[in-house]
Order: C-alpha cells, then structure tokens, then sequence
C-alpha cells in the first residue's frame, strides 16, 4: 500500500512546487514587462521626452536594457549563494526585490515634476528589477526540474517558463483595461501607476504560496556530500569559479540556446508595440489586444511543447522553433503591414507559438548542462549573459533600424540571423534528456571532470 501511495505524493508534492514557482515567476515577469510596455507607451513622455517620438521611445528602451545589464550580476550573486543555501531562500528574496521595485515605480514623480531626477531614480529602479530577475529563472526552474524525475522533467520544468507569458499577459491585458476605459490623457496623468500598485498585491501572493514548499532534495542530498567533503579538509572552490573551469562549454551552450529565442521574444512583444503604434499609426490597443491574445495561445502551449521534448528530446523541439523563426521573421512583418487586427493577431500567435518551442524545453535543457553543485550559477549565468546580447538590445537594434532605414526588412534580417544561431548551437549540443540530475557521473561532462581531479 506504501508503495502505491508513494506516486502519487510525489506527484502531489511536484504539482505544489510547479504552482509555487509558476506564480513566483508570473509575478516576476509582470513586474518586469510591464516595465517594456510603459516604455514603449508612455515613458517616453513622461520620463524621457523628446521631439522625436521614435528618439523619446529609443532612450526609454535604453534604460529598458540597463534592466537587463543587471540581470549576469544577480545570476552570479544568487546562484552562488543558491549553490550554496539553497533555490527556496534566494526565490523569495527575488521576489521582495522585484516586487518592492516595481511598487516604488508606480510612486515615482515624473520628468515635468522634478526634472532629470525622475529618469535617474527610474533607472535606479529598473537596475533593481534586472538584478532580481537574474536570480530568479535560475533558482525557480532548477527547484522544479530537482524535484521532479527524469522521465517527465521537460513539462513540470516548463511550467515556471509560462511565467512570462503569464506575467506579459498580466501586464499587457491590465494595460489593455486601462487602454479601454481611460482617455489617453487620464493614462498619461495617473493611470499608468495602477499596474505598477498592482504589483504589491501580487507579491504578498506569490510570497505566501513561495514560503509553503520545501527545499530542493536534489540539492540537499549534494549540499550534505559537500558539508562531508569540507570536513574532511576538502576545499570548495566558490560556484562561479568552477562553473568557468569546468563548465565553460555548457555556459556558451546555454548562451546560444537563448540568444534566438530572447531576440524573437522582445521583437514580437516590445517592438510590437512601436512598430504598430508608432510606423503604422495604429490605437495602442490594436497592439496590446494582439499580445493579450498571442500571450494566452503561449502561456497554454509552453508545457505542450516541455511534454513533446520528454518525447522527442530537447533538441528537435528547440529545433522546430529556431528554424521556424528564421522563416517566419519574413512573413511576421507582412502580416502586420496589412493593419488589419486579426492579421496582425494571427502574426504575434504564430510567432510566440514558434517561440514557445524554443522556451518549452529550455528549462530542463540548462538545466540538464550543469551538476548540483554548480547548476544555479551555471544556468543562471549562462542565460542572463544571454540577455544581454540579445534580450537587452533587441528592442534597442530594432527601433534603430526601423528608424534609419524606414522599413521592417532589417529586423526580419536581424530576427532571422538570432533564429540561425539557436539553430546552429542546438545542433552542435549534446541530447540531455533522461540525465539523473543526482548523478553527476550520468553525463559525458561529469565524467571528463571527475576524471580530471
């Protein structure tokens, strides 16, 4: 009877954990999208005005980067201190920094109220959101991925990536509300700070739900074997130093895994909306509802697509994405050209259904590249590097191209050539489903470094 019993408590427990970080994440990811979608709609008024309304939306989507610039920071500062303490702590950490941030945003004095102060706190803050957000995928996918089994590691790990489209749909479909029942002028002079209140409630939310699930066992059972070792007189070399002596492969993997589908991500979401609003001249709310519908198609197939790489392997999934993307980066920018609202909602679905196959497996793939005792470091690194030469400019690239040379062909160069990336490094990576996370011997790497002490 204990043993029938034992399936399905382990299942029960992994369900709780996958609510807990996919909330966490949701909350995470509305803070800091919603962040991208004030910069593109109203920021560039009210904190960074211009005569240009493509040059006022260009500086507000640098300080947009600077967010991301913070984001390698927090993976090293969290992932070392969850290599060492534990996913559980360091998630609801990020989370009070996250949340706090965003609140305070939504108490922030505006250009024509105190000057150049309100850019530099606003900038502060957004700092604050990419060092948090750095420190959250990390520990909130290997908490899910380290309890859950192999066999079906590809759709309980996915779920914490539904987090962001869960909190771009959040964000985009609060703003969209906003959108519908404010004149633009009452948007501009107070109601862009109720989603950025907002966020206070979520947080005490997903903070509750956070603090009720237990400690990654995987990292436990690793923690307890390093606590031995060091009082045998073993020296632990500090996370961040072994993952670049020993790791450095899977880092450019996991790097090269993101680099397309962070590109395509922000181009299809971010850049949506300038290039609707702004080039086409169409209402905001053509934009937002267009992302409020592609987001919730996302949201609902990022774990169809983590189930079908248990399946298929990580890499034909991933596979079928970038590939699809580079085609699609063509086809995208016609279809919104066509002002024509279902057309251009049809384009952002197709475009974050491609999306989602790259994002779906992801979280077991990295995970899956790293040994426990470095797996936060190591995952949180090598993808928050990635955000920076992706995520971090591609609104940026895309405004600037659009800008100079008045046309989409550019960003469909530049939004295909990131797909042809992700392709390439996926296709040179090794297949890491199945791998005991436990067992730092079950892979070619672990083996290549134990060999080596």
């Amino acid at each position: 009877m204990a043993v029938s019993a034992a399936p399905s408590a382990r299942v029960g427990n992994i369900r709780r954990v996958v609510a807990a970080s996919l909330v966490g994440t949701t909350v995470e990811w509305y803070d800091f999208f919603l962040y991208g979608s004030a910069a593109a709609l109203v920021f560039n008024t009210l904190f960074f005005p211009a005569a240009d309304p493509l040059v006022g939306t260009l500086i507000a989507f640098v300080t947009y980067a600077i967010g991301f610039l913070a984001r390698p920071l927090g993976g090293v500062v969290f992932g070392h201190f969850g290599d060492r303490l534990g996913r559980k702590k360091l998630l609801v950490v990020s989370l009070l920094m996250m949340g706090g941030a965003t609140f305070a945003m939504g108490l922030l004095p505006t250009y024509g109220s105190v000057g150049v102060a309100a850019p530099v706190l606003l900038t502060v803050l957004r700092l604050v959101q990419g060092f948090a957000l750095g420190g959250e995928w990390g520990g909130a996918v290997l908490i899910v991925a380290e309890h859950g089994g192999e066999r079906h590691r590809g759709f309980w790990a996915s779920w914490p990536q539904a987090g962001a489209p869960g909190g771009n749909l959040l964000a985009t479909g609060v703003l969209a509300l906003l959108a519908a029942v404010q004149s633009d002028a009452d948007f501009l002079a107070w109601g862009w700070r109720i989603p950025f209140l907002l966020s206070g409630v979520l947080v005490v939310v997903g903070l509750w739900i956070r603090l009720s699930v237990a400690e990654s066992p995987v990292f436990l059972e690793a923690r307890a074997q390093a606590e031995a070792a060091a009082a045998r007189g073993a020296q632990e070399r500090p996370p961040v130093v072994r993952v670049f002596r020993t790791s450095w492969r899977e880092v450019l993997t996991a790097i090269g895994t993101r680099f397309g589908e962070n590109i395509s991500y922000y181009v299809l979401t971010s850049f949506l909306l300038v290039y609707v609003t702004v080039h086409l001249g169409l209402p905001k709310s053509s934009a937002l509802n267009a992302v409020l519908i592609g987001s919730t198609v996302h949201f609902v197939t990022i774990p169809l697509w983590g189930a079908l790489s248990d399946r298929l392997g990580r890499r034909t999934v991933t596979l079928v994405g970038s590939v699809g993307m580079a085609v699609w980066a063509f086809v995208f920018f016609a279809m919104l050209d066509s002002r024509s609202f279902p057309v251009i909602a049809l384009a952002v679905t197709a475009g974050l259904l491609l999306h989602g196959a790259m994002y779906g497996p992801q979280a077991a793939f990295i995970s899956e590249l790293f040994d426990t005792e470095v797996r936060y470091s190591g995952a949180s690194i090598g993808s928050q590097l990635a955000s920076i030469v992706a995520g971090a400019l591609a609104p940026i690239v895309a405004v600037e191209l659009l800008k100079d040379y008045d046309s989409s062909m550019p960003v469909s160069v530049y939004l295909c050539g990131a797909a042809l990336v992700t392709t390439v490094t996926v296709l040179l990576a090794r297949e890491t489903r199945g791998r005991d996370l436990a067992n730092a011997a079950s892979t070619g790497h672990a083996v290549g470094s134990a060999g080596a002490v």
